[in-house]
């Protein structure tokens, strides 16, 4: 099954971004547009895994958090991968929080090295993705409308990783969580 780790952000934050993303989509655009529902920050995506693998999974993830507390993020900004000339990614920013996030992705990364899965090979930055652009007709039109106004979605308190599974359907991907492990 198509696994990964995840840090779920509060129902307040995902209705500010689907209200932030509700003109851009109407531009003249490509772009799959993530569902509210499953806007997540990705701490690690481990690809196919076996339903046999996943204690050991929970278990190095355990290790990662111990000793851990809960820690407040706050979303706020937006911007594209590898940037707003070509993006390929449309992305919401993490600013307050995000160095508990890389640190936490590279506790992640080290633990489940160990348990044979590959260390990540680009740099964790800390975003939620919500939208995957094919292309954009006029983009400095979209990038305009994108920053006429500074999004802010607010402060929420992480307090759990989760071990997520993910089942692409032709609606889009479908996300159901197997083990959540609290700080």
């Amino acid at each position: 099954m198509r696994t990964f780790i995840a840090i779920e952000i509060s129902e307040e934050i995902k209705n500010a971004i689907d209200l932030y993303a509700a003109p851009l989509k109407r531009e003249k655009a490509k772009i799959s547009w993530v569902k509210p529902s499953n806007v997540h920050i990705t701490l690690k995506f481990l690809g196919e895994v076996s339903s046999e693998k996943i204690p050991e999974i929970y278990d190095s993830l355990v290790r990662c958090v111990m000793g851990k507390k809960p820690f407040e993020i706050e979303v706020t900004g937006t911007g594209g991968f590898p940037n707003l000339k070509r993006p390929r990614i449309i992305w919401v920013g993490l600013k307050k929080g995000s160095e508990e996030l890389k640190n936490l992705a590279a506790s992640i990364d080290n633990e489940l090295r160990k348990i044979g899965f590959q260390k990540e090979k680009r740099e964790f930055k800390p975003h939620l993705t919500i939208g995957r652009v094919k292309y954009i007709d006029d983009i400095d039109r979209f990038v305009k409308k994108m920053n006429s106004e500074e999004f802010k979605g607010g402060i929420f308190t992480a307090e759990e990783i989760l071990i997520m599974r993910s089942e692409l359907k032709p609606t889009g991907a479908v996300y159901t969580k197997l083990h959540s492990i609290k700080f």
